[in-house]
Order: structure tokens, then sequence, then C-alpha cells
């Protein structure tokens, strides 16, 4: 019987310890190689010297206009980031008719306990010697909600917001009023009498910081300032700089919120915004090339272990496959013929690379011109990290370097708002969700349950209509269900003078309780609504395009940020998503149901 062989070890045993001719890989015919290489055309190469050092010059030059799509240009302030321009938008602080403002009573407290500091501060006789606290809270009440107004029925449906409207009324200023009645050109002493003679000159210069302290708190725009575009929900914008031949303007045409960079950005030939001011001086460097690495790249030493994270040896295209091939070919073959070049640029700049040197090790210099300098529309140019240009011309190809003047880091609060748009092809329709919904005391809440509150809280208000004619046969007809009070339709309607083009139509389900039109209560479904002209007809439109079959979702939060110089900045905006794809309501029409039978006495 044989035994099985075994064994604890296998090694080699090197003939010396020393590797260094190994590692020369000696050749024992030269002739022979030579003759291989001439064969192959090796001997018909051209320079291929490596990069040594590369010498550049930029010219950067800062914007210093900006243009709302709405507004007139305006000069870019420094001390903000641009994200706060471009994003910014007014704080809901009111909607519904005239002296039914429902929302955010949380800043309007904000501002009536600052004035009331303000006061304090002014030595404590204009407070409470004086009595002109109770004055200006009298003048500025919160007032309790009223039951016969229809735009107070949120302020009643919630608890929280009863009982927090309960506490504060007649006890505390709406800060708001009296800030609106500073902005009108009033003087915060009217009203007053006799008694402000003597602090006249204080209250005053009081009321001017009132101003600008809230103006300071919150970054909001001028109505015609806003940049949102609420038929396309995303932003729109320019900026303009000065270039070499001349003003050089750019335009953000469907920026959707959350990160600012160089690629939401296109030239823009038309209307120039004026006002530039002369480029900075040119900067010079030189600098050191470092080869491209990446991972699975083919090592350039001998002897050396290769990751096997990456294996591009093991992929097998088809024949026909070009794509992959050509890459494979990049990959396996030409890899090592690129090169980084680090380029610091100034922060916030526009620049121009003006020339770019290479010196090679046998010290010729190469002048290097931009791969995609070419037309434009050109399908063939090759281009990295530049600007394309809006409209059809076929212009030359701008190859300048855009960094906008942005912050690498934002803070987002929690969403106040949310919206999801989605289409119900049983139904024909698309939806806007009220996902989120900001309560009157501006905290957040689920647009389900605040609108499942408000029914309820009119049921009980207004009562069940008694049935005057009950069915008597035993199936009932029904022209339609209903939906949940949070789902706004949108309706397709044709564009003015095109009997193709379709946009969709902001329209109003009837309340379960009285039949009248359930409104939205977010500010991003209620265009429309709150600054119409007496007599017009409340109308909002949303691009078809605007609403794919994924869906969108836009959200609206707070957001904060230090600028360079360490300046807080806060801005309440508004930024869009992918949606959850399709959906639907329930929503039928023409149904026969059984009628229920009543219960026997």
């Amino acid at each position: 019987m044989t035994g099985t062989p075994s064994f604890t070890r296998l090694e080699g045993r090197p003939r010396t310890v020393g590797f260094d001719r190994a590692l020369r890989a000696e050749l024992r015919d030269p002739l022979w190689m030579l003759t291989r290489q001439w064969q192959l055309g090796e001997f018909h190469g051209a320079n291929a010297g490596s990069p040594v050092t590369v010498t550049y010059a930029v010219s950067p030059s800062r914007p210093t206009r900006f243009k709302p799509p709405r507004g007139l240009p305006q000069d870019l302030p420094p001390d903000r980031p641009l994200e706060t321009l471009a994003e910014r938008r007014p704080v809901p602080l009111a909607y519904g008719t005239p002296g039914s403002e429902t929302v955010a009573f949380d800043l309007r407290l904000a501002i009536g306990r600052q004035w009331l500091k303000l006061l304090d501060s002014a030595g404590g006789l204009l407070g409470q010697v004086l009595g002109f606290k109770k004055f200006y809270i009298e003048r500025y009440p919160i007032a309790l909600p009223d039951p016969a107004k229809a735009d107070d029925v949120a302020k009643l449906a919630h608890p929280e917001v009863w009982a927090t409207m309960q506490a504060i009324s007649g006890r505390r200023m709406d800060g708001y009023l009296f800030y609106r009645h500073l902005k009108a050109g009033r003087d915060a002493d009217e009203g007053l009498g006799l008694g402000a003679i003597l602090h006249r000159q204080t209250l005053r210069k009081l009321g001017k910081r009132l101003v600008a302290w809230y103006e300071r708190l919150i970054d909001q725009p001028a109505p015609a300032d806003a940049t949102w575009d609420p038929g396309r929900l995303e932003h729109r914008f320019s900026v303009a700089a000065s270039a070499p031949g001349g003003e050089k303007k750019l335009t953000a045409p469907e920026y959707p919120g959350g990160t600012l960079e160089w690629h939401a950005f296109s030239v823009d030939p038309k209307e120039p915004l004026g006002g530039t001011k002369p480029p900075e001086p040119t900067l010079t460097r030189t600098v050191f090339p470092a080869p491209v690495r990446y991972s699975g790249m083919p090592l350039p030493r001998w002897w050396a272990q290769e990751d096997g994270k990456t294996n591009f040896a093991a992929v097998r295209p088809d024949s026909t496959d070009l794509a992959r091939l050509v890459f494979l070919e990049f990959a396996l073959v030409f890899s090592n013929d690129w090169y980084q070049v680090p380029c610091d640029l100034p922060a916030g700049t526009l620049s121009k690379i003006q020339g770019l040197v290479v010196t090679d090790v046998f010290g010729e210099k190469q002048w290097i011109t931009p791969a995609g300098d070419g037309r434009d529309e050109e399908w063939r140019r090759w281009a990295m990290f530049t600007l394309d240009t809006l409209g059809t011309e076929d212009v030359r190809a701008d190859t300048d370097l855009f960094l906008p003047p942005s912050v690498p880091k934002v803070a987002e609060g929690p969403a106040l708002e949310e919206v999801l748009l989605i289409r119900d092809e049983n139904a024909n329709l698309v939806w806007g969700i009220e996902q989120t919904v900001s309560t009157p005391v501006g905290e957040p809440r689920r647009g389900s349950e605040a609108a499942a509150e408000v029914t309820t809280f009119r049921q009980r208000l207004h009562g069940t209509p008694p049935d005057e004619d009950p069915p008597r046969a035993p199936i009932s007809y029904f022209a339609m269900n209903s939906v949940p009070g949070h789902w706004i339709p949108f309706i397709a309607v044709h564009e003015p003078g095109d009997n193709r083009e379709i946009r969709l139509q902001r329209a109003a389900m009837p309340s379960v309780v009285d039949g009248t039109p359930v409104r939205p209560r977010t500010s991003l479904l209620r265009v429309g609504l709150d600054e119409r002209p007496a007599g017009e007809k409340p109308q909002y439109f949303v691009h078809e395009e605007e609403v794919p079959r994924a869906g969108t979702r836009v959200t609206v939060a707070y957001n904060r940020t230090r600028w360079h110089d360490g300046r807080a900045v806060v801005w309440l905006s508004a930024r869009r998503g992918v949606g959850r794809g399709e959906g639907s309501s329930g929503l039928a029409f023409d149904l026969l149901v059984d009628t229920p039978v009543p219960p026997k006495p």
C-alpha cells in the first residue's frame, strides 16, 4: 500500500544573494531585437519626450453683474455667495384675503419681540414707565381666528396651533405688521400722541434699526428679483464678467437648486448686462505635470504586482463593440501618455488660458492649443470643463474656465414644504401632492394629516347636510368620488395659439363638506392665488415636459452658510429633484354603489 506524499513547504533556492543582474533584463541577441524593431516600424517614431515643466498664463475676471429673469440688471454684491441670489425666495408671511394672514407666526413674534427688546435697550423708560410696550401690543395685535373666515380654518383645525394662538393673542405683538408700517415710509411714533414728543427721535432711530435687523436676518428678494420660474420648476438667472473681447454673459437656464457649479452655466451672447469692471492682472505659473493614475492602470515598472480589483484584460468585447474596444485600447496602451497639470485659479472668477508651454526632457518647448477649439456645433469636437453656448448659432467654442463665487457647503434645514408632482394615467391627470405643509406657527406637518384635520373641523363646524330625498333603489349613482384634500389636480390645456402643444393648468377639487374648491396650502402651488389683481382668475400653468413619468419632487427649506469673511447668510430656497414614479388617486366617475340599508328600529 503506497503512502500519500506530503510536504510542509516549497521554496526556491537562489544561487546568489543579489538580484541586480535579474533586474537588468539583459538581451543575449541585441541584433535580433533591433531587427524586430526595424520590421515593426518602431524606428519611425516621433519625439516622445516626457514633459518636465508646464508654464501657463491665465487672465481671471470676477463676475460683477447679476440679472433675474424678470428684473433689471444689478451689481453683484461681494458680501454674499451666489447661491443666495440664485435661490432666495420671499418668505410666505401671509396668504388668503388681506387681513387674514395665516402663516409664519413664529417669525412675526420674533420681529415683535425684537422691537420690544429695542425699547428696553433704550433705557427702560420707553417700554415700562411710559407704557409704550402696551401701546404697540394693542396697535399691532395677534387676533384670535374667526370660524366665519375661510382662511382662519387652518388655525382652528390644528389643536397645537389653536392653543398657541390662544396663548399669544392679546399678549404679544405682530412684528410683521409693524415692519410693513415702517417700510411704507411711516414713523415708529405714529399714534403715540403727545407722550412721544420727547422720545420721537429715539423711536425713529429704533425703527430703522428694526428694519435693518430683519432684512439682515433672512435674505429675501424683491418680487421682481426672484429667480424661481414656477412654470418650469427651476431657477433662471444670469451673471456677467469682463473678458478680453468685451463683456461675457453667463446664464443658468435650468438650475434646480442645491450645488451651484460651472456646469449650470452657458454662454449667452444676447442682451449684455453692462457695467463690468476691467479684468484682473494676468497670472503666470510654472508647475510640474504628473502622470494620470486610475484603478486598473498598467504599472510602468517591471516585476510589479498590479491590483486585481480592476482587470481590463478580463473584458471580452464583441468585434462590433467599438466603444468598449476604444476604451480598452486607451486603458491598456495609451494611458501612460496622459498627464495632469495643477492649475490654481482664484475662487469666483472666469479665467481664460492665454497660453500653455510644455518643456520636455530634451529641453524642447511645445506650444499647446485647446483640443476643443472648434465650432460649437461640431459634433466631433472634444472638450472637458468648458461652457457651451445657448441657442443654435454655430459660434466658436468657448474654452474659458468658470469657478462660480459659491460656497463648498450649505446647511439645509428641514423641509417646510414638499410637493410631489405625479402622473395618474387612470384619471388622465397630473396631481400635485402636498406631502409636507407649513402650519401657521411655522412648523412642518404631513399634508395628509393637515388635510384630514381641516376636513374634520369643517364637518363639525357645518354639520352633515340632511338627505332630503334618500335613495330608495338598491343601488345608487355617484357622479364622482373624492380624493384627499392635499391632492391638487392639474389638467391638460392647449398652449395659446397652438393646437398640438399642451401645458398643465392647476384646477381644484370640490370639498366633501360643502362643495367649495379646495385650495393648496403650499406657496409652491398657490401661485396666482394671493398676488392676483382684483377681478382676475387665479391661473397657474406648468409645462408638461417638467412632469415626466418619473415625477418631480420640489421642496422648500431654509439654508444657512458662511461667506469667506465669516458672515452668516440665511435664505429660503426651493429645490427640485426626481419623483417616485407614477401613481393613482383612485378618482373615478359614473359610479354605481350599493345603497346602505338603514338599521332597523
